[in-house]
């Protein structure tokens, strides 16, 4: 029994990071190669060889000269939904529509059985993207530049000598991700490797920047306007909000939400919860409200346009989630602070102190004030619409194009 919860520990930790059916398949390969037991599956029992990738060892061929344009981008596993990974592939998709060459490489462990696999992933669930996809070190080839993108992967770009410059792609603020200890100081070391930063906004810049000493490069966050449209409500009497509930991911603060909902509903029991990014069947949850569980991509915009308001929590670096529902018409409170308000403002979005109490008036404030709510979503998908993926990738292309001509 003892050996089966720590079995189940360590398959629920995969899940968070690639899916519930990435994290059956990694469990699968991981019992065919080994057998049935808690040391094949809870790998950081043995913490030396789970961790091995934080000594020096450089490896890989000396960069040379005839690597122009050519980048490498070495990022850690992922599964369909990553929102940090869908970012990364669009980057790449969008680099290469520019003329440069990317190539994606996979490190450390992975569910995937081959470059080719993670491949087709990428371009049947993310981006219809062109680099070859390879699998650990042995397939990182030279290139002009390899971006880091999460701490670990920062080690190997780190020891990876077989690049001309080496980029930092940088979306969170990852130590906050573990209290402090191992893997807190663990990810806080990698932004003093002298990578140059490419940060998902100004608030990570100027933090990496001043507390690290890092040259930083922002950019600012768009939308698929492919996808985030405002569809047609089914029933405009009835008012909705919608909450990004996901327990796994700490920083979103599920359980500020939950409070929050139960006061609007005790307050006004006529509105609708709609909870979506986790199922949360087996949850007490005081409130009626409708179980979205993990939706598709396709799934999102029409459930977004349903709603009248959007609580989005962010306690490290902001999402691209309120950009996405003020694309669909959807009115956004959120939590006061600078990890937000760097992109964000007053005039698009009702900010509030955290706590249940005034995240909730703030929400019914909205409700009862027809008026300021159709001008809030106005403004915000004015906002949303003003912001342009292309621009924002070509900051980094430029970057890029300048640092390789020296």
């Amino acid at each position: 029994m003892k050996n089966m919860r720590r079995y189940w520990a360590h398959f629920k930790e995969i899940q968070k990071k690639i899916g519930l059916i990435g994290a059956c398949k990694y469990a699968v390969k991981r019992l065919k190669n080994k057998g049935f037991s808690p040391s094949s599956l809870s790998v950081k029992t043995d913490v030396i060889g789970f961790y091995d990738f934080i000594y020096a060892a450089q490896f890989g061929e000396v960069h040379e000269d005839g690597y122009a344009n050519v980048i490498n981008w070495v990022i850690p596993d992922f599964g369909i939904g990553s929102g940090g990974h869908l970012n990364i592939f669009r980057v790449v998709k969008k680099l290469e529509e520019k003329g440069f060459i990317c190539r994606i490489n996979i490190d450390g462990r992975t569910h995937f059985t081959s470059g080719e696999e993670a491949r087709k992933c990428i371009r049947e669930n993310f981006f219809l993207i062109d680099a070859e996809v390879g699998i650990g070190r042995d397939e990182l080839r030279p290139a002009s530049a390899t971006f880091a993108t999460g701490w670990t992967t920062a080690y190997t770009v780190r020891d990876f000598v077989g690049s001309g410059k080496k980029y930092y792609f940088v979306q969170d603020f990852e130590p906050f991700f573990s209290a402090p200890g191992s893997d807190y100081v663990f990810a806080e070391e990698t932004y003093k490797f002298g990578f140059k930063g490419i940060t998902a906004g100004d608030w990570l810049a100027e933090k990496l920047s001043s507390e690290y000493g890092m040259e930083t490069v922002p950019f600012r966050f768009s939308y698929d306007r492919e996808l985030y449209m405002p569809h047609r409500k089914r029933d405009l009497e009835k008012k909705r909000v919608f909450f990004y509930a996901r327990p796994p991911t700490t920083r979103r603060a599920f359980e500020l939400g939950l409070l929050t909902l139960s006061l609007v509903h005790k307050q006004d029991s006529s509105i609708d919860f709609i909870l979506a990014g986790w199922d949360l069947s087996g949850y007490e949850i005081p409130f009626p409200y409708l179980n979205c569980g993990v939706l598709s991509l396709n799934e999102l915009p029409d459930l977004y346009s349903q709603c009248d308001i959007a609580l989005v929590l962010s306690f490290t670096n902001l999402s691209l989630l309120p950009l996405e529902t003020m694309a669909c018409n959807c009115a956004v409170v959120s939590n006061k602070g600078a990890n937000v308000e760097w992109l964000l403002n007053d005039n698009v979005v009702k900010f509030s102190d955290s706590t249940p109490e005034a995240l909730s008036d703030v929400i019914i404030d909205l409700i009862q004030d027809e008026k300021a709510l159709n001008q809030l979503k106005k403004n915000g998908l004015a906002f949303a619409q003003s912001t342009d993926w292309d621009r924002e990738v070509n900051k980094i292309a430029d970057t890029i194009s300048k640092d390789l001509s020296r």
